[in-house]
């Protein structure tokens, strides 16, 4: 045997051993965790057969409780439920013990295998074995996903052992960096076109197995790409965007550990301008301008990172600044002709890839903050762009169209796309807030940061600034991000004398509030947040012990007589723009509740009570399209006003006087309040 030989002997004989280790290492941990989980079954009154079957121990029940669950159909029901959580997460740890063991198998077939195997006659030695099977593992991908990507046929049985590859190796950097490294940024935004063409069009019978690889894919990019969350010398976490985030990151950014973030942004640069079959986009129109039209890289990549969870803000903002700087040399860059929105069906892809990436950046809040805050001379460059009119600012006009001529159609001038601005509304919500617009109500109050308090100035003072040509799509997130401040935003409404500030908190600019206010009042729903908001922020106000009683009864008054000046105001300029529909209704969303404070359960009550009237009073009087100037506004708001009243009394049922008497005084105070403040704010709106 030649001395090669032995060398390559050698080299896989220790890459064997390696994989050995490195398999009972995962094995024994996959074990420990499917032995826990029965363990922890157990202890919840369950019963785990041998082969994994969970049931409930009703043997371990005394004979009442017996009884009671034979005869309690709900008792049953709760436990059924148990039973299949239970059953879950015990399917579960055996699935990933059964995919640990796949990938294995794969690793063993291959390290066998290499370029310098001897010939046919002799069994030859792989001499470029390595010892790690999530390499493996990523190689075997990479060739099913390199298929893919040339619209190749691809097994059932490929697809899935790219499944299993993705849930085997889910947050494993190693994996996922040598996995993207074989395909490069051109083979991975082909890869996740085909994926979204068998999808969407080609093998519709198979939507889930090509939407979960995308999904896959998609968390791959996230781990690859992922920035170390940097910490300063007493180990504290650096915001993103500060300064001292800024210098980690650059420092970062030369080791070695940077390499393939480096690399890949560079190549996303590349590529992000290039144009790529899409089959949503080349088909979307049937015949004449626009047919065959091409997607450009960013969308595609844009619309895979969707589909993703846990990017690191930093390469989220990097990719959006690209965006950004290549759009800046040509603004219709993006332009497509078609709609692609969720009414069209095509609302998964990431036609304003910018919007898009926004999508993105609002699921860490800290992140958006960073991205948008004036405080830094980026933020404000990037937030300026963003929400500004005019010169200067962005265009969000997306979509080609065409007009019809007399033989022939011709080109028309650009449009919106149909979900507008849906991007950039919810990370100026996240910025704004800390809030994540999509993810569940925080179950604690949100302490706003610097930043969030800075992001929500300049938006209100850019968009207010705007007037009636602030953009309709941003009236939601205006509102929501009000209602979270709305302890501040309040203060602004309800203050008769201009001198009271916050407790904490920005002061607001009155006049800015009232203009925003005004422009959210065009949008019903928009309309709903606010007002729903600020009957949270009256009871919490009525509930504050460091202010006197009467205090709190006026400023609740005048705040209601300033939120309804506003929707004056909207009904009474530019009646064509006003988007209510002919039968006011009330609903909420889950997304738009989330923006309300977390209260006590005593301002709870009493805002859902005054929300309660306050919808009596809308229902009354839905059918006045505009409140005439001269009517008073306990007119229109006697129910809520009196209800505020009711509810004032009850927080302090020790004081009153004859003016605030609680049988006609205080109910006399607030509607003289409401006045006030609807005069106020109409002297505002004539000075400005």
């Amino acid at each position: 045997m030649r001395l090669t030989e032995y060398q390559s002997a050698q080299a896989e004989a220790k890459a064997i051993a390696s994989l050995l280790r490195d398999a009972h290492t995962q094995f024994v941990d996959l074990r420990k965790k499917v032995e826990s989980a029965r363990d922890d079954a157990v202890a919840k009154g369950m019963k785990v057969s041998d082969q994994g079957v969970v049931s409930f121990d009703t043997e371990k029940l005394s004979q009442g409780a017996r009884m009671a669950y034979v005869h309690d159909p709900s008792y049953q029901d709760s436990i059924r439920k148990d039973v299949a959580s239970w059953q879950a997460r015990i399917d579960r740890c055996v699935k990933d013990v059964d995919d640990a063991d796949k990938g294995v198998e794969v690793a063993f077939a291959a390290v066998v295998k290499g370029p310098d195997m001897g010939d046919s006659t002799v069994p030859g030695f792989n001499g470029k074995a390595q010892g790690d099977i999530e390499k493996y593992e990523a190689q075997e991908a990479d060739d099913i996903a390199r298929r893919v990507a040339k619209g190749e046929k691809v097994s059932a049985a490929d697809l899935a052992e790219l499944r299993r590859a993705f849930r085997d190796n889910k947050g494993d950097k190693a994996f996922d960096q040598t996995f993207l490294n074989g395909l490069g940024p051109d083979g991975t935004l082909k890869f996740t076109n085909r994926l979204d063409d068998l999808a969407y069009f080609d093998d519709t019978k198979n939507k889930s197995t090509y939407l979960e690889i995308n999904g896959g894919l998609a968390d791959s990019l996230a781990v690859a790409t992922g920035v170390p969350d940097f910490k300063d010398s007493d180990g504290r976490h650096l915001r993103f965007g500060s300064d001292a985030y800024n210098q980690a990151f650059q420092a970062w950014t030369k080791t070695d550990d940077a390499r393939f973030y480096n690399k890949w942004r560079a190549g996303l640069r590349q590529h992000g301008g290039d144009e790529y079959d899409l089959e949503a986009v080349g088909n979307k129109i049937a015949v004449g301008y626009g047919h065959g039209q091409k997607a450009r890289g960013y969308q595609s990549l844009a619309t895979l990172m969707q589909q993703g969870h846990g990017y690191s803000p930093q390469f989220v903002a990097d990719v959006t600044d690209d965006m950004i700087a290549m759009e800046k040399k040509n603004p219709d860059v993006w332009d497509l002709y078609g709609k692609f929105g969720e009414k069209d069906g095509d609302g998964w892809f990431a036609n304003d890839p910018v919007d898009g990436a926004l999508e993105v950046m609002s699921r860490d809040p800290e992140g958006a903050a960073g991205y948008l805050d004036p405080g830094t001379s980026a933020g404000k460059e990037r937030s300026d762009y963003l929400l500004g009119h005019g010169h200067g600012s962005r265009d969000w006009n997306v979509v080609n169209t065409t007009n019809e001529g007399a033989k022939t159609d011709y080109v028309g001038p650009d449009a919106l796309d149909p979900d507008d601005r849906k991007g950039l509304g919810d990370a100026l919500a996240a910025a704004a807030t800390g809030v994540d617009p999509n993810g569940p109500r925080p179950g604690a109050p949100t302490k706003h940061t610097d930043a969030n308090n800075r992001v929500f100035v300049h938006a209100l003072d850019v968009l207010s600034g705007q007037g009636d040509d602030m953009p309709a799509s941003l009236r939601d997130d205006m509102a929501k991000i009000m209602t979270n401040h709305g302890h501040e935003t309040y203060v602004a409404m309800s203050d008769l004398t201009g001198a009271r500030r916050p407790e904490v908190g920005p002061d607001l600019d009155r006049g800015q509030v009232l203009e925003m206010t005004k422009q959210i009042s065009r949008s019903e729903g928009s309309y709903n947040m606010l007002h729903t908001g600020m009957n949270y922020a009256i009871m919490d106000d009525i509930h504050d012990p460091s202010r006197p009683p009467a205090d709190t009864l006026h400023s609740a008054g005048a705040a209601v007589g300033f939120m309804e000046r506003g929707r004056y105001l909207a009904l009474k300029d530019e009646q064509h723009d006003y988007t209510w529909d002919k039968a006011w209704s009330y609903h909420l969303s889950g997304g738009m509740l989330n923006f309300v404070p977390v209260y006590g359960d005593a301002v709870q009550r009493g805002a859902d009570v005054i929300t309660s009237a306050w919808i009596m009073d809308e229902q009354k009087h839905q059918a006045d399209k505009l409140t005439s100037d001269s009517k008073v506004t306990f007119v229109h708001r006697q129910e809520q006003l009196n209800t505020i009243a009711k509810q004032w009394a009850a927080a302090n049922p020790h004081w009153h006087n004859d003016d605030y008497s609680h049988s006609q005084g205080m109910y006399e105070q607030i509607n003289i309040a409401a006045n006030t403040g609807n005069a106020l704010a109409s002297g505002i709106a004539g000075a400005q």
